[in-house]
């Protein structure tokens, strides 16, 4: 019967996600087994930590975005999540629950809130940095750059990243039985993650100039014709890069809890 319930809170979760337009129709199916992915080694903790990053983040990309509405046109996709999306966030941290309730390993705890630590990290950090007064820093050219560009940062955006990674890691520490060290754990390499996110941002992401008006964008077609790719691997897009540096952050944290 429990498991009936979990499932049941899961869709009605999804669905309505899905209308306030925070996930697209393949979105909303990636992240009913992602919540179910969870549920099924975490129980309610993890999908609460999972609704905690989703709410946040979903609620940030909606915050003043006519503001940020030359993002949208920047980068290949918008704030509505499509399936890769939901993948890239919330796949590796499935993953992880589904083997610690296969083995019940502690150290399986603090990796499972890493991973969401960075993802929420690096939302916060892209939602709210592109509303800064002053322009962001490139750290590849070390000069300034358009909101919104890979590889840029500013105080506001590193400062909202910081609070991202903190909020995941107290809501951890509440849910699951980890200490005040393994909390600072988390909060430390969720926001490693950010960083690693913006370092691959500025160095190996793709980065495409459109033929027809020159704008730096992040779409391989721009104004409906193909754009020269300027930098970067083309297999690596910004869903590709936030797999990696969740992923990334999660081993290096590895190192100290398993």
């Amino acid at each position: 019967m429990g498991q009936i319930i979990s499932i049941f809170i899961i869709l009605v979760a999804v669905y309505l996600a899905w209308k306030e337009g925070f996930l697209d129709k393949s979105g909303s199916i990636a992240a009913f087994f992602v919540g179910l992915g969870i549920q099924v080694g975490f129980h309610y903790q993890g999908f609460i930590l999972l609704g905690v990053f989703f709410l946040t983040s979903s609620l940030l990309s909606k915050y003043k975005k006519d503001k940020k509405a030359h993002m949208e046109d920047m980068h290949e996709k918008g704030s509505t999540r499509d399936f890769m999306q939901v993948i890239a966030n919330g796949g590796a941290a499935a993953l992880v629950s589904l083997f610690y309730g296969w083995s019940g390993e502690h150290g399986l705890i603090i990796l499972f809130a890493v991973l969401l630590a960075a993802a929420n990290s690096d939302t916060w950090a892209s939602e709210i940095g592109p509303l800064s007064k002053s322009k962001p820093f490139s750290i590849r050219t070390f000069s300034s750059a358009e909101a919104g560009t890979s590889g840029a940062m500013s105080f506001l955006g590193t400062l909202a990243g910081m609070l991202g990674s903190l909020l995941i890691g107290f809501f951890a520490y509440l849910l699951f039985p980890i200490s005040v060290n393994e909390f600072l754990l988390i909060s430390l390499f969720g926001f490693i993650g950010n960083i690693t996110d913006t370092l691959l941002g500025a160095y190996v992401q793709a980065e495409y100039q459109c033929t027809v008006c020159g704008e730096k964008v992040e779409k391989r077609i721009h104004h409906g014709k193909q754009a020269k790719k300027i930098k970067g691997l083309s297999i690596l897009n910004n869903d590709a890069v936030n797999i990696l540096s969740g992923v990334i952050a999660a081993c290096i944290a590895s190192l100290f809890v398993l």
